[in-house]
C-alpha cells in the first residue's frame, strides 16, 4: 500500500465554498421511540442541482437510563460544496445534535467521522456516542434483529454538541456529477472534510466554541490530517481528538508476509480472546505478560525463521496455551497464526467462526467440513442490515428528513475499492502528522482508544507506536483499551468506561484552553 500525495486537488478542495440557508418552519409529524412530539423546521433549497431535501430541524427531550434528561435540537441535512462560480460540486450529508449553552459559555462541538474508507457515520451516531443507540451487544448479531433505537447511556451529548459527517460516497453524500472518484484519496478527502468542518463552524456561528474531533478506524487515520489542515490551511484549532480503533501507520499493519511484525502485534489480542473464552475479563495487567513475550522472546524466535525447529518448538510451547489453540495447529503454522485460520479454529468444534473485528462475536461457518471456507464477518457484515434500517428509520420518522429517491450507503465498497493510496514507495502513515499537531499546540489532547480482541487494528500496534512519541506529548497523548473489539462500545461496561475517559479528556482540554493547567484538576469530570 502506498501513500497519496495530491496537493493540487487538496488546494482546490479547500477553496470550495459551501452554501447554507436558515431553517423555516414545517409541520411536525408523529415521533417514534417514545419521544415527545418534535417540531420540524426545514431550510430552503440552495444552489441549483441539489438532490437532497432541505435541512430539517427538530426538538427532542430524552431521558437516559440513569435518570438524566437531555433537551436538544437535532438537524439533519446537507452542506452543498460549490466552486467559485457557484456551481454545485457535491452535497455532504450530516446530522447535528446541539444543546443550549449554560451560563453563557459556548458548548464544545465535536465532529464525528467513520472510516472504511467508504463508511457512513452511522456507526458512531447510533452505535457509540449519539443520543440514541441500536442495541447490538452480545456474542451474536442477527441481520433481522429489531431496529428500534433506545436512549444511549454512553452518549457524549451531555458534555459536547455532536456533528456526524458522511464523506462523499457514504450515507447520502454525493458528488454532483455522480462521480466521487476525485474525492477518494487521502489528501483530497482530508481537505474536503476540513473545509466542511470549517464551513459548519462559520455558518452556525461556532468559531468561538471549543472544537473536537472523533474518528473511528480509517476515521482515526483521518484525524491527524484534518487537525493539521485545520491548523495550518484554514486557521481553526482543535482542542482535542479521540481516535477510536485507528490505523496510525499502515506499514505496521500491512507488512510483507515474510515480516514477523504482524504476528507480534496480534498476539496480545489473541491472548485477550483466550481469556474471554475462559470467562476472564481482559485487563492491561493480565495482558502484560503476553505483551512482554510478544515484543521479546517471540519476536526473537520469529526472526530465526520457520526452518529453526528449536525456535518453533519454543514458540509453540508458549503460544498455544496463551491463545487457547491446539499445539499441533500452532506448530503446523510455525507459530505464525493467520487471522483467517484463527477465526475458524476458535470454535471449530461448534461449527462457528469468529469475527476478525471482535473474536468474542461468532457466527455459523457455512462450510464447516471444508478445508477452507469463505464466510462473511459475523460482526461487520451482520450489523450492516440492522444499522442501515435503523438509520433510515431515524432519518424519516424522528429527524423528519426522508430521502426517498437515493440509496443510503452505510458501507460503500465502490469507495473502498476505488480509493487512491498514491504512488509513493512508503505506506501511508499519520503518526508524524499527529506528532506535528501536538508539537504545534501545547494544549491539544488526544486519546487513542482500542478494544482488546480486535485483530483488524490490534491495540498493541498503537501502544508500541505511541511509545515512540517525543516527551512533549506526555500527559496529552494517552491510550485506553477496553474489553471488546473494533466496536468495543457495543459492550455496556466498555461504553461506560469510554464515556468517563472521554469526558475527562474534554474537561482537561477545556481547563488547558482556559489557562488552568493544574495537573489532576479534571478528575471529577462528568
Amino acid at each position: 500500500m502506498t501513500v497519496i500525495r495530491n496537493p493540487g486537488f487538496a488546494r482546490a478542495t479547500l477553496g470550495l465554498a459551501l452554501a447554507f440557508s436558515a431553517p423555516l418552519p414545517l409541520g411536525a409529524q408523529e415521533a417514534p421511540h417514545g419521544h415527545p412530539q418534535p417540531e420540524a423546521r426545514q431550510a430552503p433549497r440552495g444552489p441549483e442541482g441539489r438532490r437532497l431535501p432541505p435541512d430539517s430541524t427538530t426538538q427532542h427531550s430524552l431521558t437516559l437510563p440513569d435518570g438524566r434528561t437531555l433537551a436538544f435540537t437535532a438537524t439533519a441535512g446537507s452542506l452543498p460544496l460549490v466552486d467559485e462560480s457557484g456551481k454545485l460540486q457535491a452535497e455532504i450529508a450530516y446530522v447535528a445534535y446541539t444543546m443550549a449553552p449554560e451560563a453563557g459559555r459556548p458548548r464544545p462541538v465535536t465532529f464525528a467521522v467513520n472510516g472504511g474508507p467508504g463508511a457512513a457515520s452511522a456507526y458512531l451516531n447510533i452505535g457509540a456516542i449519539g443520543p440514541w443507540r441500536l442495541p447490538t451487544g452480545g456474542d451474536r448479531i442477527s441481520p433481522s434483529q429489531p431496529v428500534a433505537l433506545t436512549p444511549n447511556d454512553g452518549t457524549w451529548l451531555d458534555f459536547t454538541d455532536l456533528v456526524f459527517i458522511d464523506p462523499v460516497g457514504t450515507g447520502y453524500s454525493r458528488a454532483a456529477d455522480g462521480n466521487g472518484k476525485a474525492y477518494w484519496s487521502i489528501d483530497s478527502d482530508a481537505a474536503t472534510l476540513s473545509a466542511v468542518i470549517a464551513r459548519y463552524l462559520r455558518v452556525n456561528d461556532r468559531m468561538a466554541s471549543p472544537k473536537f474531533y472523533v474518528g473511528e478506524s480509517y476515521g482515526g487515520f483521518r484525524g491527524p490530517l484534518i487537525a493539521e489542515k485545520l491548523q495550518e490551511d484554514i486557521g481553526v484549532g482543535l482542542s482535542g481528538m479521540v481516535l477510536l480503533s485507528p490505523v496510525l501507520d499502515f506499514a505496521w499493519l500491512e507488512a510483507p508476509r515474510a515480516n514477523p511484525w504482524g504476528y507480534v502485534l496480534k498476539l496480545p489480542s489473541l491472548a485477550a480472546g483466550a481469556l474471554e473464552r475462559k470467562g476472564t475479563v481482559p485487563t492491561p495487567a493480565l495482558l502484560g505478560e503476553a505483551e512482554a513475550y510478544a515484543s521479546g522472546p517471540y519476536l526473537s524466535d520469529l526472526l530465526k525463521g520457520p526452518s529453526d525447529a528449536g525456535a518453533v518448538a519454543r514458540m509453540t510451547e508458549t503460544v498455544a496455551p496463551l491463545v487457547g489453540l491446539d499445539a499441533a495447529l500452532v506448530r503446523s503454522q510455525g507459530a505464525r497464526l493467520s487471522t483467517r485460520s484463527v477465526q475458524r479454529e476458535i470454535d471449530r468444534a461448534g461449527g462457528r467462526v469468529a469475527s476478525a473485528y471482535d473474536t468474542g462475536i461468532t457466527g455459523w461457518d457455512p462450510n464447516p467440513d471444508a478445508t477452507q471456507s469463505n464466510f462473511d464477518d459475523p460482526q461487520l457484515t451482520a450489523i450492516q442490515a440492522p444499522l442501515t434500517s435503523a438509520m433510515l428509520d431515524l432519518y424519516a420518522r424522528t429527524l423528519k428528513w426522508p430521502v426517498p429517491n437515493m440509496r443510503y450507503e452505510l458501507l460503500n465498497n465502490a469507495v473502498n475499492h476505488g480509493w487512491s493510496w498514491g504512488s509513493g514507495r512508503q505506506a501511508p502513515e499519520v503518526f508524524s502528522n499527529l506528532k506535528g499537531a501536538l508539537a504545534l499546540d501545547g494544549h491539544l489532547r488526544v486519546l487513542v482508544a482500542h478494544g482488546f480482541t480486535d485483530l483488524v487494528t490490534p491495540y498493541f500496534a498503537s501502544k508500541l507506536l505511541l511509545a515512540q512519541a517525543p516527551a512533549y506529548a506526555a500527559g496529552r497523548l494517552d491510550l485506553a483499551v477496553y474489553p471488546g473489539g473494533h466496536m468495543f462500545y457495543t459492550r455496556a461496561d466498555s461504553r461506560a468506561s469510554f464515556h468517563r475517559d472521554v469526558a475527562r479528556l474534554y474537561a482537561d482540554a477545556l481547563k488547558a484552553r482556559d489557562g488552568d493547567t493544574t495537573p489532576g484538576k479534571a478528575k471529577d469530570a462528568p
